[in-house]
């Protein structure tokens, strides 16, 4: 009977991590692009009288709903019981896709990366990447048109990422948030051997910092 209890005890935990994986993996997929579509649609309505413009916007929302589409088909089919492979890691490029978009929804961002990702990261590059994506989504949530800097380095054992907006925006231009992603980036990061940091700085603005140990090929 005592074994028979631990090993439930052990099968609920294990269910209740893997629900927690699966709600932080979904916040981070859809979160953004809604935010982004949000900010779009609500800019779209004062622009009826610049048709040039309104086509951008919408084109611009049609594409944040597609690579959230794009987004949830792989989150699904990593999900799949019969996905035999790891996530796929988002790349380079993509990182630059995440901050044009962000640039489409009317956020000013400035982006630099230093170094080239390591090619054996396990799960660095990914934790780096909803670190930016979360801090953007953040900034368009409360500091619409706030100028935002993103700044990345890959080093030879870690990646540190950067992420500084200026003070909030003069209206709230997205959806409330839950505090979910702040604290599941936190999480994400310290099981990674990583540290995290978020808050506000003297200056009203809001910052983001992490330091995520990528590991080595050896």
């Amino acid at each position: 009977l005592a074994e028979a209890e631990r090993r439930r005890h052990v099968a609920e935990t294990a269910r209740a991590a893997e629900r927690a994986r699966i709600a932080g993996e979904l916040h981070d997929v859809v979160t953004h692009h809604v935010t982004a579509m949000v900010v779009q649609a609500e800019a779209a309505r004062y622009l009826t009288a610049a048709p040039d413009r309104l086509d951008t916007t919408l084109t611009a929302i049609t594409d944040t709903g597609r690579r959230a589409i794009g987004d949830l088909r792989v989150l699904l089919d990593v999900l799949n019981p019969d996905h035999g492979t790891e996530p796929r890691t988002p790349s380079v490029g993509e990182l630059h896709a995440l901050v044009e978009q962000t640039r489409q929804a009317g956020q000013p961002v400035e982006f630099t990366q230093e170094g080239s990702p390591a090619e054996v990261t396990g799960g660095a590059e990914l934790a780096a990447y909803r670190v930016v994506q979360e801090a953007l989504t953040n900034a368009l949530k409360h500091a619409h048109g706030r100028s935002t800097a993103v700044h990345v380095h890959h080093g030879d054992r870690e990646i540190t990422v950067e992420i500084s907006t200026e003070g909030p925006g003069t209206r709230a231009a997205g959806p409330g948030g839950s505090g979910r992603g702040l604290a599941g980036l936190r999480e994400r990061v310290t099981l990674l051997g990583g540290e995290f940091d978020a808050g506000r700085r003297a200056d009203g603005g809001f910052v983001v910092r992490a330091r995520i140990p990528t590991g080595s090929a050896s």
